[in-house]
């Protein structure tokens, strides 16, 4: 069967515009989450991780003009390109897909009745389609829009079609941002924190929102590798436990078939899996059945972290961004903290990540959880690894 190679990756958030910016603030604690009173965005002051509108208009305008493009639009594109810049790949190729996904895409045009956009911009598929164009793509893309999960669905869907060699190379992207619809919601549940979230805390009230885009490239061109040891995808799946429109199935089942899924996809058949990177969105609920599902799946003394308290919780980013650290999490063999971690706070004694630290990580299990019920999770390691 193909092997399924990152090749390259990007992130754009509150704490940079390239994978290293993002990854260097990682390793020091450095979180992206500030408050805002911004009367665009919110009603109440709020802790938002928002990226900056400056360096984006800025980074931007060396492509092209950015009044052609939303915010998200643009913050998609000077991924994929920073990710495409460090391959070899022809982007207008039929061998090469893109897999997009977000939550809610360009939510923003609803808010402002004077955008100079057409109005068939708000839909998912306008939004891909602009992307796609500027990058003279003439593939149909495909846009997974599944709401917490979608990042870790858009990978496992791209690595799928390359297992089945429908293509060569996969684009996956996701990004969201931040309007007022988006924090509206979540304060409606009451399940927004009046401070930066902190993940598996016994003193956690609710998540942070983020807005960024992550953009990861996957191929089966071993040519096209340029490390001796690449990190590759070994497997991924999704699952759905049906308990509540909004709340995850208190016992953590459709979480841990995801994981059990993903692993046997994966052939890895012991428990030797050196670090989870968790959906740790630090509600009540969430992070409660997330400890469950790990210890269902004998997972309970594999390091756990949630990067959530650095840049809030993206949305359709998330899946994305989160494994992108967790590949470089390989490449540089480092464990990066739960920032705002300090007393254990669900029932399970999993193994939350105190501090950061040097040691040898070879492979990486990433879990996601979402409205609807709805689970995922992906598993990477080296090459050479087991």
């Amino acid at each position: 069967m193909n092997k399924i190679y990152t090749i390259a990756d990007n992130i754009i958030s509150s704490l940079g515009f390239t994978s290293n910016e993002n990854f260097l603030a990682l390793k020091a604690g450095k979180s992206g989450i500030s408050k805002t009173s911004d009367p665009k965005l919110t009603q109440s002051p709020l802790q938002v991780s928002q990226v900056d509108s400056e360096r984006l208009n800025s980074d931007f305008s060396r492509l092209e003009k950015p009044e052609d493009y939303t915010r998200l639009e643009k913050m998609m594109i000077l991924s994929i390109n920073d990710a495409l810049s460090q391959t070899e790949i022809d982007p207008s190729k039929e061998d090469t897909l893109f897999v997009f996904s977000s939550v809610k895409g360009n939510i923003d045009l609803i808010e402002d009745e004077n955008h100079p956009f057409d109005k068939d911009r708000i839909h998912l598929w306008a939004m891909s389609d602009s992307v796609c164009n500027f990058f003279k793509s003439k593939i149909k893309p495909i846009f997974i829009s599944n709401a917490c999960i979608s990042g870790i669905t858009a990978i496992n869907t791209g690595a799928h079609l390359l297992k089945n060699q429908k293509y060569k190379n996969v684009i996956v992207c996701g990004g969201d941002v931040i309007s007022e619809f988006t924090p509206s919601g979540f304060q409606s549940f009451k399940a927004v924190s009046e401070n930066p979230c902190k993940p598996f805390d016994a003193n956690r009230d609710g998540i942070t929102l983020g807005e960024g885009v992550g953009t990861i490239i996957l191929s089966t061109n071993k040519n096209l590798v340029k490390e001796d040891n690449p990190v590759i995808f070994r497997g991924g799946a999704n699952t759905n436990d049906a308990n509540h429109i909004s709340g995850p199935s208190r016992t953590g089942d459709g979480l841990y078939y995801a994981i059990r899924n993903t692993l046997d996809e994966a052939g890895k058949s012991d428990t030797k899996i050196d670090y989870i990177s968790g959906h740790g969105t630090a509600t009540p609920y969430n992070d409660e059945m997330e400890s469950k599902a790990i210890k269902w799946a004998e997972l309970d003394h594999v390091p756990v972290n949630s990067l959530k308290s650095y840049w809030g919780h993206t949305l359709g980013a998330a899946g994305i961004i989160e494994c992108v650290a967790g590949i470089h999490s390989i490449k540089e063999n480092c464990l990066i903290k739960t920032l705002g971690y300090s007393e254990h706070g669900v029932s399970e004694a999993i193994n939350i990540i105190k501090e950061y630290e040097e040691t040898e990580v070879r492979n990486f299990l990433k879990t996601a959880s979402g409205f609807g019920g709805s689970n995922a999770a992906a598993y990477f390691s080296e090459l050479n690894a087991d």
